[in-house]
């Protein structure tokens, strides 16, 4: 049992775990990446626009400082002041260029290194064509990589310069580290709750296949009391609930399969001993000669009984295996009752027994011939085995929803009605019928209510201790069509053989 759960675990658990596992690492490693992208993007944009708003602001300090000259200069010290001022504030480097690329004014005073460079020449281009906006080194002006805004001063759609503002572009990477730190931090704690979920949920998914294991390894050692509990209206349940049907099939079977083996040694040990005694008895001389005739008569019996109990257990194995297979036609049933009952009229003599109901019009039924034969064969054996003495035996016939309905009734002693719903199991005889029929072996009502189930037919018993018993099946009636077609064609038979 322990190797099954183990073996489970590893081919199911293990592969659940880990494939949640994965899924849930993948999902976060994911959703990770696109926060860092989004984030670097926003860092990004903001930075530019902080950048641009910068420029914008010392752009308009110069203006206003060029127009206390009529524009034609600079007021260095003012200009530079509020340079420094917005530069301080904001972290950047805020310089203003001529339009050859030279720098003019700049933010850091004497550690400007923007008057050892000049602007690129396309950087200029696009910056005096409207705005410049862009990242690197700026024609290596710095070291490491650096945003930089740049927007032209006019004055009367004139470019007199233009202003750069810039700031160090690996800020957005150090923000990003941070980020994947955080990242990292809720999502280690994140796998760590979702780990400890998802094993006591897929453990509690899991137990009831390992119960089903574990009570599939008691059902090979024979013991098929054990049932897993199934709870709630998932798969899981729906496969437990299964698996107890199957369970309590299989102990029924088994219950079945070990009656079955104890009433036939039991029908076949009686004759068997019987026999082997009696001829036992003829060999060795117990037995006087003349009555050796009698002996070998209850032998020839006893053979005759165990000849009828192998053939009802053949074709209780035929039906079962699915073998015996119906080839339906259409007959008249009461002429097939008539002619069983003949074949009863010795016994029926003998008991001095009043057959009532032969005198039925025709009542044609689609059924096999053959198996309806030995239904009613047993039935009426039955009847006359247990009718009484100078008693009655009465069949009686009706068609109602397009099924024929066939009773065989006789008086007599009943049947119990605690015994009624064991009636047609395999090797079941009543009490009375015990001390009534010694040469029964409790098949033959099973196998017609086997046979009359392949008819899609019903097969009921109604019993009043004292006074009577009463077996009723049905079987397919024949189509009315079909009825009409037989009639008109037996009328027309009839009238060629007038004619002749």
């Amino acid at each position: 049992m322990s190797r099954i759960k183990q073996s489970l675990k590893k081919s199911l658990f293990n592969r659940y775990f880990a494939i949640c596992s994965a899924v849930i690492l993948a999902t976060l490693t994911l959703m990770g990446m696109l926060i860092i992208g989004f984030s670097a993007t926003y860092f990004s944009e903001t930075s530019r626009a902080a950048l641009r708003k910068n420029a914008e602001q010392a752009a308009g300090i110069t203006l206003a400082g060029m127009a206390d000259y009529g524009y034609q200069k600079i007021p260095v010290a003012t200009v530079q002041n509020g340079y420094r001022i917005i530069s301080a504030t904001t972290e950047s480097h805020i310089f203003l260029v001529s339009l050859n690329g030279n720098t003019l004014i700049c933010s850091e005073d004497d550690h400007c290194n923007h008057r050892t460079y000049s602007i690129p020449e396309d950087v200029m281009k696009e910056a005096v064509a409207g705005e410049y906006d862009g990242s690197g080194t700026l024609g290596g002006i710095y070291e490491t990589s650096h945003y930089t805004v740049g927007i032209p001063i006019k004055q009367h759609n004139e470019v007199l310069a233009v202003l750069f503002a810039s700031t160090e572009a690996t800020d957005v990477w150090f923000f990003i580290m941070d980020l994947m730190d955080i990242i990292f931090f809720c999502a280690l704690i994140a796998t760590a709750i979702a780990s400890v979920a998802i094993y006591f949920v897929t453990n509690s998914m899991t137990k009831p296949l390992r119960e089903m294991a574990a009570a599939a390894k008691s059902f090979s050692t024979g013991d098929f009391t054990v049932r897993v509990p199934a709870e709630g209206e998932d798969e899981i349940a729906q496969l437990a609930r299964s698996f107890n049907h199957m369970a309590d099939s299989m102990a029924d079977l088994e219950s079945v399969r070990r009656s079955f083996i104890a009433n036939v040694s039991h029908e076949l040990k009686t004759p068997m001993m019987t026999i082997g005694g009696f001829i036992d008895g003829i060999l060795d001389g117990t037995v006087p000669h003349e009555k050796q005739k009698q002996y070998l008569e209850v032998i020839s019996e006893e053979v005759k009984r165990l000849s009828r109990m192998v053939k009802s257990m053949l074709s209780i194995a035929r039906i079962e295996a699915g073998d015996m297979k119906i080839n339906p036609s259409d007959f008249d049933i009461n002429e097939l009752v008539c002619r069983t009952v003949f074949a009863f009229e010795q016994k029926i003599e003998e008991k001095n027994l009043e057959i009532m109901g032969l005198e039925s019009d025709e009542v044609f039924v689609s059924a096999d011939n053959d198996l309806i034969h030995q239904v009613v064969y047993n039935l009426i054996d039955n009847a006359v085995k247990f009718v009484n003495e100078g008693g009655c035996i009465s069949f009686a016939y009706a068609v109602k929803e397009g099924q024929v309905f066939v009773s065989v009734k006789n008086t007599g002693n009943g049947i119990a009605q605690q015994e009624l719903p064991r009636l047609f199991d395999r090797f079941y005889k009543t009490d009375k019928s015990r001390s009534l029929d010694k040469t029964g072996v409790g098949l033959g009502l099973y196998i017609v209510h086997t046979i009359v189930n392949q008819h899609k037919g019903d097969l009921m018993v109604k019993s009043v201790e004292g006074e009577y018993t009463e077996f009723t099946f049905s079987v397919p009636a024949t189509d009315p069509k079909v009825l009409k077609e037989k009639n008109k064609r037996r009328t027309s038979e009839e009238a060629e053989k007038g004619n002749t």
